[in-house]
């Protein structure tokens, strides 16, 4: 799809120049649209750099970006969901006089967060959630390498209790999947029996480090029903890669699109002083 169109030129062309003037004009119209191509290649790399850069002032700064980039080169999209497109529609490149983009993707695409109305018939919408749900501390819990699931067993080797919000950082994070276009079927998920253990222990946010905290491919979303059913929102695709374990401030705000059940985030951590991975 063309990102901007410019003005539409009516050019009438003699009867005596004949197929030579058609050929020309073709020859420039193709130039024209190979040049808006590298246009917009050029700009999206830029976008990631500048990207990159204000990551790195955040984390020098004590703050440390934990939402993965949507790019419709590097974003993970779980079957089903729309693809991720980011275009411009003005830019200064292909000569307008502003920048200009439209944005196209799924509300379960990159870091984003689900409501009970996800998969509860008639449950809370994203911007029925109160907000201090999303704001305070967090504990980031760094699994073993080589869980495939957080069972009860693997949830027990850690030091989860007394924490209200848990992310849980996982070989997802190690593989770096949140920034690799390859949707992976074997990311290590949440199972039941510990998000049975989560929502007995009255946790109130829980997050984990690729699209879907839910086994890919159950026959039935039970961690997600577990905890919806207990109103506990679920933060999906989180970067944790560069995330030490340990108790961390949390600022995470959804987008407050009304009568939803998700939608992307931004979010960040601090470490709070004093403390040690658990």
């Amino acid at each position: 799809m063309k990102h901007w169109m410019g003005p539409l030129v009516l050019l009438a062309v003699s009867a005596q120049a004949g197929l030579a003037g058609a050929a020309a004009a073709g020859t420039t119209a193709a130039a024209i649209t190979a040049t808006a191509t590298a246009a917009d290649a050029t700009a999206a790399t830029a976008a990631d750099a500048t990207a990159a850069a204000a990551t790195a002032a955040t984390a020098a700064a004590g703050w440390i970006d934990i939402s993965a980039p949507i790019s419709a080169r590097t974003t993970p999209v779980y079957p089903g969901n729309a693809p991720v497109k980011l275009d411009f529609t003005q830019s200064f490149e292909k000569g307008g006089t502003l920048t200009l983009s439209a944005f196209s993707f799924g509300a379960h695409t990159g870091t984003h967060v689900d409501a009970p109305l996800h998969f509860i018939k008639g449950g809370a919408t994203l911007d029925q959630v109160p907000l201090e749900r999303f704001i305070g501390p967090v504990r980031v819990i760094d699994c073993s390498a080589t869980a495939l699931a957080i069972d009860a067993a693997e949830l027990n080797k850690h030091a989860w209790r007394g924490a209200k919000r848990i992310f849980f950082r996982t070989r997802n994070s190690r593989n770096g999947w949140m920034t690799d276009a390859v949707f992976h079927e074997d990311f290590t998920y949440l199972a039941p029996d510990a998000a049975q253990l989560l929502a007995d222990a009255g946790v109130e946010l829980v997050g984990i480090d690729y699209n879907s905290i839910e086994k890919f491919g159950a026959p039935e979303p039970q961690t997600h029903l577990i905890l919806l059913r207990k109103n506990i929102p679920v933060v999906e695709g989180l970067l944790l890669r560069d995330v030490q374990p340990g108790d961390y401030d949390l600022i995470l705000l959804p987008l407050r699109i009304m009568g939803h059940e998700a939608a992307p985030a931004r979010a960040i951590l601090r470490r709070i002083a004093g403390t040690h991975a658990p």
